[in-house]
């Protein structure tokens, strides 16, 4: 049994003759049923005024008549004499209990609470829930349950803090003690009332693990001028940051008041807080979907497309991207709001991948859509590929953030087959390169290439050449099939970038050498699964 007492008595009649709210009320009773905070706002205020009519010397409980068990208790401990009441200007005000209960509960009926500000009042109501919905529907997402999260007004924590010392106060005086964390938290209280609501008009239960968020922020005109005093308390505890509007931030001011002396706060801010003269605003209804996955392998067979977007100095110097062929069609289908692209290394612009493909995953940022079957993703790479000549993808599939990292996992001790076309200024005959097919874990000291200098860290790697294939084409030219580790610059392993990479093809064959083609054969990343295309 879920109930106010006694003990609760003098609480909660002081708490009405300053203006709190009956569920605010109930929250400072430490009254941890849920389904008790559901109850409509003119029954709660009904209730309250029946108990306080109650003989007071009864100690029965009253006909708050819930099955939810408490989940807080009031500490029933035995205190020291509570703080001297001190005057407006120290800080605590008496206030006389309420003798007439009716007009009390009429007056409150009517006035916004002076310590939730009316989240817990007129935003609990069934309009207001439908006002979400719409929203929620509107924005047309997919998902089949739902969390919710509210911003609340700074503020409210000030005035909480100030409600909190009255009734600290009033308990002492009764010889028990209420500690802040005893208090049911707004935020708890609130999404015990709208859960249901929401759960309900929305047909998807509540999930404290959904992907899907529906958000409030709540704000209040007067949040600036409630906070200011703190600045001048506490200085340290506001910085100016940036894409915030104000300093007076949640976690600002809840830092504050941890390090605000008790006296000090008395001294600035009215205990009890006094009537406020707005209600808060729902300034936003916001929705969000967690990040889809998407994995496969594409294939490159364009010598002029680069991985991903070729800016230089702001102008765009290529007209698209693999990335953007790609993503492109992900973005239209999933309706999602941008993405992110990875991939089991790059190839250079000039570069062809083949074979099997490279591994790639691109993460949907906030879709609309996110149930596809095993068919619709056939059928989207179908489009992708249908869009393009310049590449294909293969395995296309939904895969989690966790298995992404596969892709990632000891990059540089997998391996990557190549096929270079190597033009060499001096005549050579088949033998003369017939040695390099002998060659086996060929060590590369590769200091970062002046190519890429301006985006990579100045450093000499350390790279393996594991085999090498010659294949004689004429007396200038010949291709050259390797095997090596990921994360070997192959270009600069042929022409040696000036020696910068030792020992490279033009020091082997003691000749001049350059690179005329490159081809990117396989990438041995065992992921993506293989799907039956």
């Amino acid at each position: 049994m879920s109930s106010l007492t006694e003990k609760d008595r003098p609480i909660v009649q002081l708490l009405l003759n300053t203006g709190t709210c009956p569920r605010c009320i109930l929250r400072f009773c430490c009254v941890g049923s849920q389904t008790l905070y559901r109850h409509p706002y003119k029954d709660l205020m009904k209730d309250l005024k029946e108990f306080l009519k109650k003989n007071q010397e009864k100690e029965d409980t009253v006909c708050f008549d819930v099955v939810d068990p408490p989940c807080k208790r009031i500490r029933l401990e035995h205190t020291e004499e509570g703080p001297d009441d001190v005057n407006h200007n120290g800080g605590l005000q008496q206030f006389p209990l309420v003798n007439n209960e009716d007009t009390a509960v009429e007056n409150l009926a009517v006035k916004v609470c002076n310590v939730c500000l009316g989240v817990l009042q007129e935003f609990c109501e069934v309009d207001f829930v439908k006002k979400v919905c719409q929203k929620v529907n509107s924005a047309d997402y997919q998902f089949t349950s739902f969390v919710f999260s509210m911003s609340l007004p700074p503020q409210l924590s000030v005035r909480e803090r100030a409600a909190w010392l009255l009734v600290k106060q009033e308990m002492g005086n009764l010889g028990l003690s209420l500690a802040k964390d005893d208090i049911v938290q707004l935020k708890e209280a609130y999404k015990w009332i709208i859960h249901p609501q929401l759960s309900e008009e929305l047909g998807v239960p509540a999930d404290g693990k959904s992907l899907f968020e529906v958000s409030v922020v709540f704000a209040h005109p007067e949040t600036d001028e409630e906070c200011h005093f703190l600045a001048t308390a506490c200085p340290d505890c506001f910085k100016p940051a940036k894409n915030k509007q104000s300093v007076f931030t949640r976690m600002a001011v809840i830092k504050a008041l941890e390090k605000i002396k008790e006296e000090d706060f008395l001294k600035h801010f009215p205990c009890p807080p006094s009537s406020p003269k707005n209600l808060c605003v729902a300034l936003e209804i916001q929705c969000n979907n967690g990040a889809v996955f998407v994995a496969g392998r594409y294939n490159k067979y364009s010598r002029n497309l680069p991985q991903t977007p070729w800016i230089i100095d702001g102008e765009r110097k290529l007209e698209s991207s693999v990335e953007e062929l790609i993503s492109g069609h992900l973005m239209a289908e999933f309706k999602a709001d941008s993405f992110n692209f990875s991939s089991s290394g790059r190839e250079d612009v000039d570069v062809r991948t083949l074979g099997n493909g490279r591994p790639f995953a691109i993460e949907l940022v906030n879709p609309r859509r996110i149930h596809f079957t095993a068919e619709e993703m056939k059928g989207l790479q179908q489009t992708i590929n249908n869009s393009s000549d310049k590449i294909q993808v293969r395995d296309l599939q939904l895969v989690t953030r966790s298995a992404i990292g596969r892709m990632k996992e000891g990059e540089e001790e997998k391996t990557k087959t190549y096929s270079a076309l190597i033009w060499i200024d001096k005549a050579i005959q088949k033998e003369d390169i017939a040695f390099l097919d002998d060659i086996k874990e060929l060590k590369l000291d590769q200091k970062t290439p002046l190519r890429v200098l301006h985006r990579r860290p100045l450093a000499v790697r350390c790279r393996i050449i594991h085999t090498m294939k010659s294949e004689y084409i004429d007396e200038h030219h010949f291709r050259l099939h390797l095997k090596t580790q990921a994360g070997t610059y192959i270009k600069e392993f042929v022409h040696g970038d000036f020696g910068r990479t030792k020992p490279n093809i033009g020091s082997l064959l003691n000749r001049t050498a350059d690179i005329l083609e490159l081809d990117v054969e396989s990438v041995d990343v065992d992921w993506p699964p293989t799907l039956d295309n």
